[in-house]
């Protein structure tokens, strides 16, 4: 279980910013937690080296006055996070303390709170059965956390097969009460509670199998859903420069997406959009239930400006949270803004430790640290043959917009799906701002997931996608053609294929993320308007002079604009396909 027996004390030897050495008298373990004593408080801090009788500690707060010789206390125990009932609707620091329970407006050094409620009880119901055997991950039985059926597990920790000695009868139960005992094969009882802990550092194994990503998930952001699909149970992330929509896009997402559980890790974001989370979500309305959207929402806030260090422990937190509830058997969707504010936290440690850097003075094992983090994600089959999945999409602000720096080659390594978001989309108010020839979903390379979108929206969908992106790229060449040689230097083939793209871009890649309509449309919506354009796009149109282009193709645009702001199927929205419609029929006369 990786710890060690507890009582090792040690002293500070040295401080340098947030990193701490200290004399050991013991054994530590490597990213043990330890707590620093100072002015009468405690400090929590994680072992990240040990060197003879040294262990290098970064502090999780500031250690502004801390002096060498201060006392030092180790807990024999991991940086975990603490599950059970009670996560969903609450905002944590990246160490799983409840900010709610905090007081002051400023986080107070060593002010540490429970992540549950010890004294809330649960209406417990058994699922399993007595002498039944059980495994990590199983399912005992479960309790109603906001409308979702939140299961009580074997814990984590345990290995091999154990049997249900006794177990709770339906009832009211606190989450450190014990619902159940566990024999093992040496007869050695293991008491349950509702309440368990995790290392965050290590991926939770409670599941049979865990095949590739083959089914869609469901964003309602057109050019993702349309061009470049997510898969349930998918990697992907979003980088660009600062300003080019990283975080609306990220919330829009988190927002719409078809998922039962959506946890946001602020790892380094400025704290002004993070309070925009905390003021917004309780208010808004889940899409996919008669609730409020932050019923089914965790949010790990470390901003800017909280202590650096537990940045790095931040996505962690919010990673084997997002394990947890899918060993229940339930989509998750895991956003983290922004993973490069993390990979600096990383930087920062490496660099006072002396260790040898990488490009940009990252650390030399950056790629293989965000690689296994990603690795995380993934749709799972468990052990009762049930599926749950977590979809992690994170965002990457490369400093300048350079997407040849390291963090942002490291993930796009191993990352499935790339948004990039285009400087020059977002200063023509194009958003959301993703570039659809950059981008790209190696999902829709797997054969699963192609027949998965041919059967669950229309069949031929992944040819209408791939006819639609050749569009884009010849209205893009296009575009750089006329650009060098003017309106009048081209033929007038060129300004078709250009408008034809228009079409495509202000129907499908552009969205208003703030009209009640346009800010989520249904796989069946974007499919009647991909077939709609590629109608349009397909429709042989013939002009006299490039003059009369322009104006014509805008009035197309201008009524599919219009459509996407009705309500699907409505009169209003019928009005303006009709009008559409008179508009193609009144040029093909003219053709004629």
């Amino acid at each position: 279980m990786n710890t060690v027996q507890s009582g090792t004390k040690g002293t500070v030897h040295g401080i340098i910013s947030n990193l701490v050495l200290a004399h050991i008298d013991g054994p530590v373990a490597q990213n043990e937690i330890a707590y620093v004593e100072h002015e009468g408080a405690e400090l929590m801090a994680e072992v990240i080296k040990i060197s003879g009788g040294l262990a290098y500690l970064q502090a999780f707060e500031s250690t502004r006055g801390l002096r060498p010789g201060a006392g030092i206390r180790f807990t024999g125990h991991l940086l975990e996070a603490t599950l059970g009932p009670g996560i969903l609707s609450q905002i944590y620091d990246g160490l799983m303390h409840d900010l709610h329970a905090m007081t002051g407006l400023f986080l107070q050094r060593g002010d540490y709170t429970s992540a549950l409620d010890l004294d809330k009880e649960w209406a417990f119901k058994p699922l399993a059965e007595v002498g039944q055997q059980v495994r990590a991950g199983d399912w005992l039985g479960n309790v109603d956390e906001r409308g979702l059926a939140h299961k009580i597990m074997v814990p984590f920790k345990l290995t091999g097969q154990y049997t249900i000695a006794s177990l709770a009868t339906e009832g009211l139960y606190k989450v450190q009460d014990t619902v159940a005992t566990l024999t093992d094969e040496t007869g050695q009882e293991v008491a349950v509670s509702m309440l368990q802990k995790f290392p965050v550092k290590r991926a939770v194994r409670a599941y049979r199998e865990k095949p590739r990503p083959f089914r869609l998930l469901e964003t309602g952001v057109r050019t993702i859903d349309t061009l470049n699909p997510m898969a349930e149970g998918g990697t992907g992330f979003i980088p660009g420069p600062f300003g080019s929509g990283k975080t609306v896009l990220q919330q829009a997402i988190s927002r719409q997406a078809e998922a039962d559980v959506v946890i946001v890790a602020a790892c380094g974001e400025r704290a002004n959009e993070v309070v925009d989370l905390f003021v917004e979500f309780p208010e808004l309305d889940d899409p996919w239930s008669d609730r409020k959207l932050m019923e089914r929402t965790t949010i790990i806030a470390n901003t800017s400006n909280m202590p650096v260090a537990a940045r790095e422990a931040s996505v962690y937190t919010a990673m084997a949270i997002a394990e947890y509830y899918r060993a229940m058997g339930l989509k998750v969707l895991l956003l983290a803004d922004s993973t490069s504010r993390w990979a600096q936290a990383l930087r920062e440690m490496s660099n006072r430790m002396e260790e040898l850097p990488g490009p940009d003075a990252f650390p030399m094992d950056l790629p293989a640290i965000i690689s296994n983090f990603y690795a995380r994600a993934g749709m799972v089959y468990l052990n009762n043959g049930a599926t749950g999945s977590i979809t992690f999409i994170g965002t990457v602000s490369p400093a300048g917009g350079n997407l040849k720096e390291p963090v942002t080659e490291s993930t796009k390594k191993v990352a499935r799906c790339f948004y990039a978001l285009s400087q020059r989309r977002a200063d023509s108010k194009r958003y959301p701002a993703i570039d659809p020839i950059e981008s790209y979903s190696k999902y829709l390379e797997y054969p699963e997931l192609q027949q998965t979108l041919n059967e669950q929206i229309a069949p031929g969908w992944t040819q209408q996608v791939n006819e639609l992106k050749s569009l884009l790229m010849r209205g893009k060449e296009a575009a750089e053609q006329i650009n060098i040689l003017g309106d009048d230097g081209v033929a007038l083939d060129t300004h078709l294929a250009y408008w034809r793209a228009e079409v495509v871009d202000e129907a499908i890649l552009q969205q208003n993320a703030f009209d009640e309509v346009d800010a989520r449309t249904p796989l069946q919506r974007q499919k009647y308007l991909v077939e709609l354009i590629l109608q349009v796009a397909r429709t042989s149109l013939h002009f006299e002079q490039y003059e009369d282009i322009a104006p014509y193709f805008k009035q197309l645009i201008n009524h599919l604009k219009q459509m996407n702001y009705s309500p699907f199927d409505s009169d209003a929205f019928q009005k303006y396909r009709s009008a559409l419609d008179d508009i193609l029929a009144e040029r093909l006369l003219q053709n004629t």
